[in-house]
C-alpha cells in the first residue's frame, strides 16, 4: 500500500496540493537535474513511494525539504505556482485570439514582407506571434514559384514529406483521388483527417489563375467549438470523447494508398480542457462504426451543432489568393476550403511540421 502524503502551500492567491514524490522527483539539485542539458538525472522509479520530508520550511519566497537521507530540495514558490497541476489548470498552454470574419477583419493583422522576412528575426517573430494568436498568417511579395514558395516555408519550419510529396503543386486535372484536384467548391475541412496525426501546418501559394472564382475559404474551427461549448456542453463533451475513423483510398493511375486516422473531432488538453486540434473532414469520414447503437444519434447531433455553426456566413472568410501571397495555416485548428473556379488555376504548396514551429516560437520568446 502506497500513502499519498500532500503538502498544501499558497502563493499569490493560488492553493498548490503538491504530493512528496513529486516534490522529491523534480529536485532541480545538480545531482538531480542536468542544467546543462535540462533533463533529468535522478531515476524517479529509485524514489519510495512512501517518502516524506524530515523537515520542511519556507524562507522569503522559497520551499526548502530535507529528505531522509540528508538530501536538500529547493524551489522557488513561482517555479511552483506556474508548473503545479493548480497553476497549469488555470493557464492556457497557448495564447489565442478566437476569430470570426469581423473579428479577424477589424483586427487588421499586417501580412510580413518577402524581403524583411527573410532576413529580420523581428519580422519571423511577428509573424510566428500572429499565427499563433489567429491560426492563419500570410506572407506577401514572395517569389510565384515552386522554388520562392519552398525558400518561404523552410524560413518557418521543416517541410513534411506525404504521399502528395515534398512540395506539389495542382491543377484541375484529377491527377490525384481527391476533390481539391478539381474546380468544384469545396466545403470547409481539416487536411490528412485520415492520417493518424494529422499535417500540422498547410501552405498555400496561387501561382497562377486565369478565370474567375476561386476564392479561399477560412473558419476558426476553435471558435465554432467553443460556441458549442457554451451553448451545449454535452455536446462539446461527446465531440472531445469518442473516437471517429477518416479514410483515404487513392486508386488512380500508379497511386496506391488507403489510409486511416482515428480520433474525436476536438482533442482536448485534459487539465484544462483547452481544445489543441480539430479533426473535421466530411469528405473523408470513413463509415461511423465506433459508436455504440445508443449513443450514436446523439453524437450525429452535436455533429450538426458543429456543423452549423462552423457553416455560419458571418463566421466565414473569404480571401483571394493573389501571386506573391503565401498563406500559413494551423490545419489543427483553421478549416480551408474554395469557391467552384473556372480556367487555369495553378496552386502549389505543402504541409510543414507542427511541432518545429512550436519550437521555434518558443526559442524567440513566444508561448506555445
Amino acid at each position: 500500500m502506497y500513502l499519498y502524503e500532500l503538502t498544501d502551500l499558497s502563493y499569490g492567491g493560488l492553493l498548490m496540493h503538491l504530493d512528496y514524490v513529486w516534490l522529491r522527483d523534480h529536485c532541480r539539485s545538480e545531482s538531480c537535474y542536468n542544467t546543462q542539458t535540462n533533463q533529468r538525472s535522478l531515476d524517479t522509479a529509485s524514489v519510495n513511494l512512501n517518502i516524506r520530508p524530515a523537515k520542511t520550511r519556507v524562507d522569503d519566497d522559497n520551499l526548502v525539504l530535507t529528505w531522509p537521507d540528508g538530501h536538500v530540495t529547493k524551489y522557488n514558490l513561482s517555479w511552483l505556482a506556474q508548473n503545479s497541476y493548480e497553476g497549469q489548470k488555470k493557464r492556457s498552454m497557448q495564447p489565442r485570439i478566437l476569430w470570426n470574419s469581423d473579428i479577424y477583419t477589424n483586427s487588421k493583422v499586417p501580412s510580413a514582407h518577402w524581403d524583411k522576412f527573410m532576413s529580420c528575426d523581428d519580422e519571423l517573430r511577428n509573424f510566428l506571434r500572429n499565427y499563433l494568436l489567429y491560426g492563419i498568417a500570410f506572407v506577401e511579395g514572395v517569389p510565384a514559384t515552386i522554388e520562392g514558395t519552398e525558400t518561404v516555408t523552410q524560413r518557418v519550419s521543416l517541410i513534411r514529406e506525404t504521399t502528395y510529396g515534398r512540395m506539389w503543386s495542382f491543377t484541375s486535372d484529377l491527377s490525384r483521388g481527391d476533390t481539391a484536384y478539381t474546380k468544384l467548391a469545396l466545403d470547409c475541412h481539416t487536411d490528412t483527417s485520415y492520417f493518424q496525426e494529422p499535417c500540422g501546418i498547410q501552405v498555400f501559394h496561387c501561382l497562377k489563375h486565369e478565370g474567375t472564382g476561386g476564392k479561399t475559404l477560412l473558419v476558426d474551427g476553435f471558435y465554432s467549438a467553443d460556441k458549442v461549448l457554451q451553448q451545449s456542453p454535452k455536446n462539446f463533451e461527446l465531440l472531445a470523447r469518442i473516437p471517429i475513423k477518416h479514410e483515404y483510398i487513392e486508386r488512380i493511375s500508379s497511386h496506391r494508398n488507403h489510409m486511416i486516422g482515428i480520433g474525436p473531432l476536438l482533442n482536448l488538453y485534459p487539465w484544462n480542457n483547452e481544445v489543441y486540434m480539430i479533426r473535421y473532414n466530411n469528405y473523408d469520414r470513413a463509415v461511423i462504426n465506433t459508436i455504440p447503437h445508443d449513443v450514436v444519434h446523439q453524437w450525429y447531433g452535436a455533429h450538426r451543432e458543429l456543423t452549423t455553426e462552423l457553416k455560419r456566413p458571418e463566421n466565414e472568410l473569404w480571401v483571394k489568393l493573389e501571386p506573391g501571397m503565401v498563406l500559413f495555416i494551423d490545419n489543427w485548428r483553421v478549416l480551408h476550403g474554395r469557391e467552384s473556379f473556372t480556367g487555369l488555376r495553378t496552386l502549389c504548396g505543402c504541409y510543414l511540421t507542427r511541432d518545429d514551429v512550436l519550437s521555434k516560437a518558443r526559442s524567440m520568446g513566444l508561448q506555445a
